[in-house]
């Protein structure tokens, strides 16, 4: 990022918050969230779960000028329908003019933090209906982790399904990420079998008194035929960490992209960061996936 956009920036933050409101107001939104493709959707909100690692590096994502730079790319790309963040992303996003025409979602509660004891008692921390429907933001984001062994999750089912309900009254998009999970050796793990991820789906489609604007963001797994039949909702796949095996994973996408109700992707680590370091380049090849599907 060049020395101007860093000044603006922090000369911004520093003397004239008001600003990122007064943006906000005045952002050009898409007419529709959704339209005759399928999305592409560019996720940014690891930082606020104290979560950088990309790969091999554990820090990758620790320096926030970098990312907003990668993010930009990204975003400067036709191809490329929105993004998925926390609020100081897309205030800085904002000002760096970075979401005109551009779908926005608010990543909501960011407090179950990895390792932490509490971590099942995934707090909403960040963004709430009100500020997504104030913000003139397309939707909120939760992450539901289920441990049916720990009574924190009851709280974070409670807090889903009352957002899903909020989100719905305003006509905005509750996009949920759900998963099973357990903690291993005292860390949080998501089960990734196919009959875990069909019951997750299944646990996040009913929360809430209307699933009518509910999404549902899931990981790819084996036999995703039988995933995407499991329920009546969009499916938008979940990109994951960046792979050691691209041409694998492409093609992990590519197949999955076929299934009916699955309408996009949403790509944090394996667009902003790929292995070549060539954003634009990631775009594009996510990009010619979704085009053939169409």
């Amino acid at each position: 990022m060049n020395s101007e956009s860093r000044r603006l920036l922090q000369e911004t933050r520093f003397n004239r918050p008001s600003t990122f409101a007064e943006l906000s107001r005045k952002r050009q939104r898409r007419s529709s969230t959704s339209g005759s493709g399928q999305l592409l959707i560019v996720a940014a909100d690891h930082p606020a779960k104290g979560a950088f690692r990309v790969g091999s590096n554990p820090d990758a994502m620790g320096n926030r000028y970098e990312l907003l730079d990668r993010l930009v790319v990204a975003l400067s790309s036709p191809f490329v329908d929105g993004v998925l963040a926390t609020p100081d992303v897309v205030e800085d996003l904002l000002l760096l003019r970075a979401l005109e025409n551009k779908l926005v979602f608010g990543s909501m509660n960011r407090g179950g933090l990895p390792g932490a004891s509490f971590e099942m008692d995934d707090r909403f921390t960040a963004y709430t209906p009100e500020s997504i429907i104030q913000s003139g933001l397309d939707g909120g984001k939760m992450l539901l982790r289920i441990n049916l062994d720990d009574p924190g999750s009851v709280n974070t089912l409670a807090a889903c399904a009352g957002s899903v309900t909020a989100l719905a009254s305003a006509g905005r998009v509750a996009m949920l990420e759900p998963f099973m999970s357990k903690r291993v050796n005292g860390l949080s793990q998501n089960q990734l079998t196919t009959e875990d991820v069909v019951r997750s789906c299944a646990i996040a489609s009913g929360l809430g008194s209307t699933s009518a604007y509910s999404w549902l963001k899931i990981p790819i797994v084996d036999n995703m035929s039988q995933v995407a039949e499991s329920v009546t909702l969009p499916l938008l796949l979940l990109g994951g960490d960046q792979s050691e095996q691209p041409d694998e994973m492409f093609q992990r996408w590519e197949e999955a992209l076929q299934l009916p109700g699955v309408r996009g992707l949403v790509v944090g680590r394996n667009l902003l960061y790929p292995p070549d370091d060539d954003v634009a380049a990631a775009v594009k090849t996510a990009a010619r996936l979704l085009r053939e599907v169409i």
